[in-house]
């Protein structure tokens, strides 16, 4: 009894040193320009069997599983955080990329790794499935904050949030090509339309239910909001992969639908999310660091395939598919130039290379050590130099403004009130206008105004001028008319 309790007591340490250790490495990934999965994976690493031994971890089972659901929530995050007005122009750029860029990456890295890796060909299909899709995490990790043009993060972002289910599909249907010899490859054709389709429908019938209802239910706390809408993001995936869709694609397309919606408690729904997808990347690669055996992971051998692969992928292989995807799609040499540099792989070919290990296949293991290290190339490479990288081709745009977002005070079951936090633009009806002409309806109030950084007391006089920050004190009744009388839609929070 007292040894587990001293056992709990360990692990609930371990799990605090991890949290916190893992938060202020991410001050110093801004600081130098390292991607913070290299610290967290490498946190892991030091805590495993083969560092410091703090933790024994070999489980590739519950590796999957904790990194299905960290994709889950990082996807939802990503999803709300995307504005439909941004990414509908560039939407079917990114699907190709999504699909076929996806299809032509691993092709052209599976020709290299069947002859480097001494494998079968379904073998060599197998790794270059594995490495083949962007990674959600990473990618939007890596443009948080960013001032890259918006049409290039938004393909970037709409690329990485659709493409690990055809990364996926491709993984499992390549491994029931090789484990099951009497597989029909046209009925596999078939269940990959089959999977998207219903990913495509369940998270738009799922993303209006769960918008629905978060618009109508009182709730007696304002932070039952959040729990409520990852309870529908984790359902949306449960229900659409047990009924044959893809889960992953699912899930993406509901917070988006979701994200875009008029929403009650935006702003504590998304800021819970973020804080979230943070700490399921936290411990997604802190576990996929454990994993890892550094003694097997640096041998001569697996340095030596890493770094050709990487430099196939990240040179060749990318690069091409890029080419191919968006021809006929107004990008500049430049822009697919940054579109191919960007291309960063992550937490989802590390998960998805534990689904060999799991099926018993003889190179399994090599294969998990020689992704873990082009993942690790990828991301330290070029994960750490996207943003220098956009300079230099004079692709970065203006700095991000904060846009809408609400502050709610109390819960809606207590007083139907939100304080909305809104950037005037050029695009804002009242700009220019003084608060006494402006016809706020009766229950709406400005309370305060930001302007160049100092407090500016509102009167009657007192001029609405671009950049301004509004703080507005409105009823929940008369929110949609305050967006109207604004001049557009409430938008979601933009990365």
């Amino acid at each position: 009894m007292i040894q587990d309790i001293i056992n709990t007591d360990y692990f609930i340490l371990i799990l605090a040193l991890f949290f916190i250790i893992g938060v202020v490495t991410t001050k110093f990934s801004s600081r130098f320009g390292v991607p913070a999965l290299i610290l967290f994976i490498v946190l892991g690493m030091v805590a495993g069997s083969d560092g410091l031994g703090l933790i024994y971890f070999d489980n590739a089972s519950y590796a999957q599983v904790i990194g299905i659901f960290a994709l889950v929530v990082i996807l939802f995050e990503g999803g709300l955080s995307t504005k439909w007005s941004t990414i509908k122009p560039v939407a079917v750029p990114s699907l190709l990329l999504a699909t076929v860029g996806v299809l032509v990456t691993s092709f052209t890295v599976a020709v290299v790794a069947t002859f480097l890796l001494g494998v079968t060909w379904l073998e060599g299909l197998l790794f270059g499935a594995i490495v083949g899709s962007t990674d959600a995490a990473a990618v939007f990790a890596a443009l948080k904050g960013q001032n890259i043009k918006a049409r290039l993060g938004a393909t970037l972002e709409a690329e990485s949030g659709t493409n690990d289910p055809m990364a996926m599909f491709l993984t499992l249907a390549l491994i029931q090509l090789i484990t099951i010899e009497e597989t029909n490859i046209l009925h596999t054709i078939g269940t990959f339309f089959l999977q998207m389709g219903l990913g495509l429908i369940f998270g738009l019938a799922l993303g209006w239910i769960a918008s629905w209802v978060i618009n109508r239910i009182n709730l007696d706390s304002g932070g039952l909001y959040p729990i409520i809408a990852m309870g529908f993001a984790l359902m949306t995936y449960s229900v659409t992969a047990s009924l044959g869709g893809s889960g992953l694609l699912a899930v993406y397309v509901a917070a988006l639908y979701i994200g875009n919606s008029e929403l009650t408690y935006r702003h504590t729904i998304f800021r819970f999310n973020e804080g979230f997808a943070w700490m399921m990347q936290l411990l997604m690669f802190v576990i996929l660091g454990l994993l890892v055996f550094p003694a097997q992971l640096f041998t001569f051998e697996v340095i030596l395939h890493g770094l050709i692969l990487s430099f196939v992928l990240i040179l060749i292989a990318r690069p091409l598919a890029v080419l191919l995807s968006t021809i006929g799609f107004k990008y500049s040499w430049k822009e697919k130039t940054l579109i191919s540099w960007a291309g960063l792989r992550g937490a989802v070919p590390i998960v998805l290379a534990t689904f060999p290990m799991i099926a018993g296949l003889e190179n399994a293991q090599l294969f998990f050590n020689v992704v873990f290290f082009v993942v690790l190339t990828s991301a330290l490479i070029q994960g750490s130099t996207i943003s220098p990288f956009a300079n230099k081709l004079g692709l970065t745009g203006p700095k991000k403004v904060t846009p809408l977002h609400s502050l709610e005070l109390v819960s809606i079951g207590q007083a139907n009130a939100e304080m909305v936090e809104y950037v005037v633009n050029e695009e804002t009806a009242i700009i220019g206008k003084n608060l006494a002409e402006i016809e706020f309806p009766p229950d709406v109030l400005i309370n305060a105004i930001i302007r160049d950084g100092e407090l500016v007391t509102p009167y009657g006089e007192t001029i609405i001028e671009q950049n301004d920050i509004l703080y507005i004190l409105v009823s929940r009744k008369s929110k949609k008319q305050l967006t109207i009388l604004l001049g557009e839609r409430e938008s979601v929070p933009e990365k």
